[in-house]
C-alpha cells in the first residue's frame, strides 16, 4: 500500500490491470490536496490479497477496509478508476457509513456487460494479450494527441507512462480473473443504494476507446444526487494526461459536498 500526501482521505482504486502505478501521476496529483492511500489490486505484487479463480468480487471491498484500518480512519472519499470504479460503487453502496464521498472515473455503466471481444478475452487471456497489447497504440495514442499542444509533448507523456506500465505489468489471466468476478452481480442495484454525495468523471465520448462514455454518465440518473463533469481533450487516460486538473476536479468536489 502506498500513502502519500496530506489532508482529507482519499483512497484511489486502480483499473482491472490490477496496478497503481499506472495512475502514478494522479496519484501525485491529489496528494496536494488529499492524504491519498492506493494500493494494487488482488493477487498482484505487493497486495496480501489472493485472487484466484474462484476468487468472489467483494475481495476488493476487503482491500479497501484495510486502507482504512491501516489509516485509522474512519471514513474516505472512495475513488474508483474503469474497473476500480465498480469496486468503489460497491463499497459505499456496502459501506455507506466508511464512505465519506464517491467518484466514479471512467466506471463501465451499471448495466455494462461483456461484449464478444471481452468474452474472447476471458476466455483464452494469454492468447489474446498480444492483440490486446499490439492495439493498445492504436487506442490510447488519439486521445494523448488530444491532451497536448505539441506532439513533443504527447510523446513525453505516452514515455512516461509507457515506463509506469513496464516496470509494473499487467498479467493477463488475473485481468481475466477480474472480469470473471463481475458475475452474477447487480451493479444498477448497487448505483441505487448509494447516498454518499457522488461525482462522475469522463473524458470526451469521441476520445475514450475503452469505455462508452455513455455508460457511465448512466450513474448520474441511478446515483441520488450524482453529478457529472467531463474533463475536456481526454478520453480514458485523463488521470494520466492531465493529473492536475483531474486532481482539481476531486478537490473542488470534496470541498464542496463534505464540509
Amino acid at each position: 500500500m502506498v500513502v502519500c500526501g496530506s489532508g482529507p482521505p482519499l483512497v484511489l482504486i486502480p483499473g482491472v490491470q490490477g496496478r497503481w502505478e499506472w495512475m502514478r501521476p494522479a496519484v501525485h496529483a491529489l496528494a496536494s490536496s488529499f492524504t491519498v492511500a492506493t494500493f494494487s489490486l488482488a493477487g498482484e505484487r505487493g497486495s496480501t490479497a489472493r485472487l484466484r479463480p474462484d476468487t468472489r468480487f467483494d475481495c476488493h471491498l476487503e482491500q479497501v477496509d484495510e486502507a482504512l484500518r491501516r489509516n485509522g480512519w474512519d471514513q474516505a472519499v472512495v475513488c474508483g478508476v474503469s474497473y476500480g470504479g465498480l469496486v468503489a460503487l460497491r463499497y459505499a453502496a456496502l459501506r455507506p457509513g466508511r464512505t465519506r464521498a464517491l467518484v466514479l472515473v471512467s466506471t463501465p455503466g451499471p448495466r455494462w456487460q461483456p461484449d464478444a471481444r471481452v468474452r474472447r478475452y476471458v476466455s483464452s487471456p494469454w492468447l489474446s494479450a498480444p492483440a490486446f497489447v499490439g492495439g493498445a497504440p492504436l487506442r490510447l495514442w488519439p486521445e494523448i494527441r488530444a491532451a497536448f499542444r505539441s506532439r513533443l509533448q504527447a510523446c513525453a507523456c505516452g514515455a512516461r507512462h509507457l515506463v509506469n506500465v513496464a516496470l509494473a505489468p499487467a498479467w493477463p489471466s488475473r485481468m481475466a480473473n477480474r472480469i470473471r468476478c463481475l458475475d452474477g452481480l447487480d451493479f444498477f442495484a448497487d448505483a441505487a443504494r448509494v447516498r454518499s454525495p457522488t461525482l462522475v468523471i469522463t473524458g470526451e465520448p469521441h476520445l475514450d476507446r475503452v469505455v462508452p462514455v455513455d455508460g457511465t454518465l448512466e450513474y448520474v440518473s441511478t446515483i441520488p444526487g450524482a453529478s457529472a463533469r467531463m474533463l475536456p481533450g481526454t478520453g480514458h487516460l485523463g488521470l494520466v494526461t492531465r493529473p492536475r486538473e483531474f486532481a482539481r476536479l476531486i478537490a473542488e468536489f470534496a470541498a464542496c459536498e463534505t464540509r
